[in-house]
């Protein structure tokens, strides 16, 4: 922060051994010629910008002491106690009655070729060798990475009706005021590019679970439907032993029946916004099967051609296959949420308002640090988490004797 300062400080010799400083550990000096205030300030410069911009804030400051480079390296060694951090960290507890709900979903970021998943990277090279000159409609480029994104939260239950969700085709009484669906207290974030789904998802249900060791309150799970990402949820359910609630999410739910409504009038036509209106409110009175079973039958006696009726077809599928997960009726009795808008919030505010500016391509190590740190500041725990890892950061430059036998509790 004061720029280079230079000490000079007495040392113990001894024969093939390295110098000891006692006035190193007495300062707590970091490896390195960087400061831990000029850590923490690369950090929080960082992760809110680009990493030109933030070298460049931190030399307007601090004059020209940190090249980007090595601002890269600060933020990822910087990132390296979270996990360790969160497993000494004690959530706040609530009671039996608030709803634990957990949430997850994925977005990919844009990465260097060395960082790409090797599927990834055989699809990206085997469409090079083709040698075309544009993609083909509904092509991905192949340049992107899956982050799994997960959060757990605390929700107070707030019973509705579907009227309460869906507008009523012909429009709501004024004697009824609309009920507002339960709020996220306490959201706790995680997500990761470098650790596979399985991960993230343990780590979450890791942090619900130390909300509720006794497994006394209830828990919903609010996903977008992806059967590989159902399958890791309850999986880790069962190793758990603790029961779920899985909903889908009913905004997902509103695109594919908007998709079908398409198929049989036109788009932004006053017929639509009633098709689609009679359908969710129906799939949230608990009767999805009934509402799949006469948008089917609607496309037959309409005679619908093929490229119209595979909208229709998708729908159903789409319907028919979630049943379980689709019991809006009990959710809204209940007072449980049916829709992914914390997660959503979450992909937006941790990936794409940084890791998705405009020109980014990243490499793991440093996509991987800012996606962490950025979570960990959204969780509010970052200057708990900055003692933390200045007091691990001293105990790994200087050791103590027989520290093996204590644990840090800072």
């Amino acid at each position: 922060m004061f720029g280079l300062v230079r000490v000079k400080r007495m040392a113990y010799r001894g024969p093939s051994m390295a110098n000891v400083h006692p006035a190193d550990a007495t300062l707590s000096l970091p490896a390195g010629r960087h400061s831990m205030g000029l850590r923490r300030l690369a950090v929080t410069e960082a992760v809110r910008g680009s990493f030109d911009q933030s070298q460049q804030a931190i030399e307007r400051r601090c004059g020209p002491v940190l090249g980007k480079r090595r601002l890269e390296q600060l933020v990822a060694a910087a990132s390296g106690d979270i996990d360790s951090f969160y497993q000494q960290h004690i959530p706040v507890p609530s009671s039996r009655d608030v709803l634990l709900v957990i949430e997850v979903d994925g977005k990919g970021v844009v990465m260097r070729p060395e960082a790409l998943r090797p599927a990834t990277q055989r699809a990206r090279l085997a469409a090079e060798s083709g040698h075309r000159s544009r993609l083909a409609p509904g092509e991905k480029p192949n340049r992107k990475r899956m982050a799994t994104v997960a959060c757990v939260f605390d929700a107070v239950p707030a019973p509705r009706r579907p009227h309460d969700v869906i507008h009523p085709p012909g429009g709501r009484s004024t004697r009824r005021r609309i009920r507002r669906g339960p709020a996220a207290i306490r959201k706790w974030c995680t997500a990761s590019l470098l650790h596979p789904p399985e991960k993230v998802i343990a780590d979450v249900f890791a942090q619900a679970e130390a909300r509720d060791p006794g497994h006394q309150r209830c828990w919903v799970v609010l996903v977008d439907g992806a059967r590989h990402q159902l399958d890791l949820i309850q999986k880790e359910a069962a190793r758990r032993g603790c029961t779920i609630n899985v909903l889908l999410d009913f905004v997902h739910v509103t695109e594919y029946v908007w998709t079908a409504a398409h198929a049989f009038h036109k788009v932004g036509s006053a017929e639509a916004d009633a098709w689609v209106a009679d359908h969710l409110t129906m799939i949230l009175a608990g009767q999805a099967f009934r509402a799949a079973q006469e948008m089917s039958t609607q496309a037959e006696q309409a005679g619908l051609r093929a490229s119209r009726r595979e909208a229709v077809d998708i729908c159903r599928r789409y319907l028919t296959g979630h049943l379980d997960q689709l019991r809006y009726d009990i959710a809204l009795a209940a007072g449980w949420p049916i829709a992914t808008g914390a997660i959503e919030g979450a992909c937006r505010h941790l990936i794409g308002d940084r890791l998705d500016i405009t020109g980014a391509r990243w490499g793991l190590t440093g996509a991987e640090a800012v996606l962490r740190l950025r979570s960990l500041i959204t969780n509010g725990d970052f200057e708990g988490y900055w003692i933390f890892h200045s007091a691990r950061e001293h105990q790994r430059l200087y050791p103590s004797p027989n520290q093996q036998n204590y644990g840090l509790s800072a």
